[in-house]
């Protein structure tokens, strides 16, 4: 890492964050090549996104912070970010899958 050695620290959680991270998209994975249908399989991708990527992105600003000497907090940014717009893309594919199923109304009756 260019001659700089990352403290201990910050390596050890950094690590770990990393480790959960990993787990949780796997696990995000797992569950959606597992559950049977498109609503149940929502659930678990948009949790291992979140999760998942909130770990390494803390995991991030740990080692961003002990590098470079100072507190880092661009990756709260990038954290906020994905907090919203996983929980939006994951409703709008519903609606969309919701409104395929609809029968038009000459079908209904």
């Amino acid at each position: 890492m260019n001659g700089m050695d990352l403290p201990l620290w910050a390596a050890v959680p950094a690590a770990l964050l990393l480790v959960i991270g990993g787990l949780l998209s796997v696990i995000g994975a797992l569950g959606m090549l597992r559950l049977p249908d498109f609503y149940t399989r929502m659930h678990p991708p948009t949790m291992g996104t979140t999760l998942g990527v909130g770990s390494v992105l803390i995991a991030s600003m740990l080692v961003s912070s002990a590098l470079l000497h100072r507190p880092v907090f661009h990756e709260l940014l990038i954290t906020l970010f994905v907090v919203l717009s996983t929980p939006v893309t994951a409703m709008l594919l519903i609606r969309a899958a919701v409104t395929r199923e609809r029968k038009p109304p000459e079908e209904q009756q």
